[in-house]
């Protein structure tokens, strides 16, 4: 295999794991997961003398041999930042040679600072009444819960018995086995879990919380806490129809059930693509439906990310741009073309604004960037989502269009399956697939060099579909030029038979457009629109940024409190890096963050400490 991640100090190329069994403890007093993994390992080269694992601020109390008992020599090498500290163990004898296997089991203890974890208080919850605990080990935590080969070029099937005190819930990326009380304390309760796909270390997932759960389809449920389990299962009750539409695309869902759990606000993503349990951000309880294309998206990785997975950080565009891709085709088959196109639009636009913080000529906006000695969490952006899709969307319509491409999707998922792979090996497969089927003029015109490693945007725009976005131009260009006499000409039908999507795209063209609008028509846009009495946080967040651009003064205390009420990163950094922006709400902004930073989780926390210039 070689070194092929730079993001992981372990070494796959040598020693590889198969399966993790985990037996944890979770104490929320000490704010820490006590216990052992088991890794099943096979070695690769002959004179191999040491295991090395990803690990980051463990506790490491023994290292042995599970089958014979004997205690194993390891060492934690010095930290390199922010990768952690290699763990370095002596392999017994016996496992110094190609192809020998063992079973190496380490008894560790997590720090509570824990990156991947996220402790809430009881006051932190919607209940106020028990704590809670939730993880995220995209892209490089999962070395902070369990000493792993932390990359996504191994993947391991894992089983997993979780102790939590016996009134809590625990749920895993895996098929639940079943709970009892545990034999040595009637105040704890064990829960079981098995994953018997092999998935990559950062789609190992944990949480324990105070839930209910509601069936809505006939391999589905929802989990949240109880107050807005009936919210969230109105709001995802077309996940059964979006699952059957991606596999009409992509193939058989091979993961057996497909679970939600709506996490509480802090939750620093839109979704985490957890197999067998799908965490999602409260931000979609929109009311309406309007932001389930999210599911969709998550639905989509059980193929493109979970099953067929980057294999490294670099190649991350595998992962999110065929998602996307997968994404919209999904929402396409429950709506129409019209939209599919509508949504790439506006991710063209995200994709603007996500150049446009980086800097055209910044390596993070190649969509494969040079990642050594960088941490991904700093090249995290929708560069990858979008400058991906669009690569997509284009071969489509070099190929033949969008059916052409549903053939290539199914031969790609077929031929990668439970495999890590890289953009040449994806590039190879598509020019195979499509050798006897294009000329060889129109693949030979494609610029890969350009798509993959120059910086910036694309080096072509698709010709999309306007049809849903020229309504949202015509009103952005009436309100980007419109005199105070103008503003009486605006009223709530402008807007009547917009969907949500939209308004949002409304306000997004204004934000594009760099527009500043005085408090008159920023007032009478509210009177009309109703946009801050709106309840999809898409739109909430767009509105909340053009009036901060536009040095609104009253909305310094509203944009501060929807930072403070939600921790999704998409929304949060934003509006942080606006307000800082904003000098009569700089001050605040910091002062803010300060306040709040101990309830934020541990990734976002970070990210926004840099936008405000702290850390």
């Amino acid at each position: 295999m070689g070194r092929v991640d730079s993001s992981s100090l372990s070494s796959p190329d040598k020693v590889i794991t198969t399966n993790i069994k985990l037996t944890w403890a979770v104490d929320f007093a000490e704010k820490t997961i006590k216990g052992t993994a088991v890794l099943d390992i096979k070695t690769l080269e002959d004179s191999v003398t040491h295991l090395v694992l990803d690990t980051s601020n463990l506790t490491i109390h023994s290292v042995q041999d599970f089958e014979t008992g004997q205690k194993l020599q390891f060492q934690l090498k010095e930290t390199v930042k922010p990768y952690g500290q290699p763990l370095e163990i002596k392999l017994p004898l016996n496992t110094q040679k190609r192809g020998s296997v063992a079973q190496i089991a380490i008894e560790y203890v997590t720090s509570p600072d824990a990156s991947a974890l996220a402790w809430m208080a009881p006051e932190q919850t919607s209940g106020k009444k028990h704590p809670y605990l939730y993880s995220q080990c995209q892209p490089i935590h999962a070395r902070s819960i369990m000493p792993c080969q932390d990359t996504p070029a191994v993947k391991v099937t894992y089983q997993a018995n979780v102790t939590v005190p016996q009134e809590l819930t625990a749920l895993m990326s895996a098929t639940r086995m079943g709970n009892e009380l545990s034999p040595t304390d009637a105040t704890q309760r064990v829960y079981k879990f098995e994953q018997n796909v092999p998935i990559p270390s950062y789609l190992f997932a944990v949480v324990v919380g105070a839930l209910d759960s509601r069936q809505i389809g006939p391999r589905s449920s929802v989990w949240s806490e109880a107050d807005i389990v009936e919210d969230a299962a109105m709001e995802f009750e077309d996940t059964e129809k979006m699952i059957a539409a991606a596999e009409s695309i992509a193939g058989e869902y091979i993961w057996g059930h497909y679970d939600l759990l709506v996490l509480p606000p802090s939750f620093p993503f839109g979704g985490m693509e957890n197999p067998c349990l799908t965490f999602v951000t409260p931000t979609l309880l929109a009311g309406d439906k309007s932001l389930a294309n999210v599911i969709a998206h998550e639905i989509a990785h059980s193929w493109t990310g979970n099953f067929v997975t980057n294999l490294n950080w670099e190649h991350f565009w595998l992962n999110e741009g065929h998602t996307v891709y997968l994404e919209r085709k999904i929402i396409a088959k429950l709506t129409d073309e019209k939209t599919r196109h509508f949504q790439a639009i506006g991710g063209w636009k995200d994709l603007i604004n996500s150049v446009k913080t980086f800097g055209e000529t910044h390596k993070f906006t190649q969509l494969i960037p040079p990642l050594e000695g960088s941490d991904p969490d700093d090249a995290f952006s929708s560069i990858p989502y979008e400058k991906g899709h669009t690569l997509l969307f284009y071969l489509e319509t070099l190929v033949g269009g969008s059916e052409e491409m549903d053939g290539y999707l199914k031969h790609y998922v077929k031929k990668f399956a439970f495999k890590s792979i890289t953009t040449d090996e994806w590039k190879d497969c598509f020019l195979s697939y499509f050798k006897n089927k294009v000329s060889a003029d129109i693949l030979d015109s494609i610029d890969w060099d350009a798509w993959f490693t120059k910086p910036g945007m694309p080096p072509v725009k698709p010709q999309y579909n306007t049809i849903l976005a020229d309504a949202c131009t015509n009103l952005s260009d009436r309100w980007s030029k419109a005199s105070e006499d103008d503003l009486k000409s605006f009223n709530s039908d402008d807007i009547a038979d917009f969907s949500a999507m939209q308004k949002k795209e409304f306000l997004e063209q204004l934000l594009h457009k760099r527009a500043t609008l005085p408090e008159s028509h920023l007032l009478a846009m509210d009177e009309n629109y109703q946009f801050s009495a709106s309840k999809n946080s898409e739109i909430k967040f767009r509105w909340l940024k053009l009036q901060i651009n536009s040095k609104h003064e009253p909305a310094i205390e509203p944009a501060l409190d929807f930072v403070s009420r939600q921790g999704r990163m998409k929304f949060v950094r934003p509006l942080y890096r606006a307000l800082y922006a904003f000098d009569k709400a700089k001050d605040k902004a910091v002062n803010n963050f300060k306040e709040q930073r101990k309830f934020m989780h541990p990734i976002s926390s970070n990210m926004v400490a840099k936008d405000l210039h702290l850390d």
